[in-house]
């Protein structure tokens, strides 16, 4: 199972959540966010250690925009977390980037019409809808699932917390490729319990 871990900010906070070996990190470039990263040091995403892949996390930024992002950062991953187009994700994939693409769950009509991504985008992540676009702590109906059956693996997000680890490991959707965390492990925006972190990975990596 894939795990991914975003909103990430703090540099030492970053260093420590890094040493539990998550399969990605996602920092959040959104002005209205909480956890936003404009600002940051791109020394703190260069420095993550091999085999974790850094994830920009965008919402209706324009192509230009994002590829000028990937290069002061060096992200090769980006997350669509708004109203981006098929061709928009297709692009970018063109130019070299893996594109993760979002999606708020509202009920099955969410899941049932996303064959327009199938060919431009490498995953989907199943979000709880929201206008804050994310970060909301809350979960969607995940028995919606069944009503996805498309060919893009997806992670599962939205409201994830530490009491989901035994839930999450029999999960049996054929495009289930893993999760992502975010505000049900922080002890405060863009800072991640680690402690909490560490007992939930083991639990699932078990």
């Amino acid at each position: 199972m894939l795990i991914k871990i975003c909103g990430m900010r703090d540099a030492s906070n970053v260093r420590e959540v890094a040493g539990e070996r998550p399969d990605y990190m996602g920092f959040i470039f959104y002005p209205p966010s909480s956890r936003d990263c404009e600002g940051l040091d791109p020394s703190v995403v260069e420095s993550l250690p091999a085999g974790i892949e850094p994830v920009a996390v965008t919402v209706n930024m324009d192509e230009s925009s994002i590829m000028e992002l990937a290069g002061k950062y060096g992200f090769r991953t980006v997350q669509l977390h708004g109203d981006e187009s098929p061709a928009l994700c297709g692009r970018l994939r063109e130019k070299g980037l893996t594109v993760f693409k979002a999606v708020g769950i509202k009920g099955e009509e969410s899941l049932s019409s996303l064959a327009d991504y199938d060919d431009d985008v490498d995953m989907f992540v199943f979000d709880t809808a929201s206008a804050a676009r994310g970060g909301t702590g809350r979960k969607f109906d995940w028995t919606l699932l069944g009503a996805y059956t498309g060919k893009v693996p997806f992670l599962l997000s939205g409201g994830i917390g530490p009491e989901d680890a035994f839930l999450l490991k029999d999960m049996s959707h054929p495009r289930f490729a893993g999760i992502d965390l975010n505000s049900r492990f922080e002890s405060a925006p863009a800072i991640k319990d680690v402690a909490l972190l560490r007992k939930f990975i083991k639990q699932i990596r078990i």
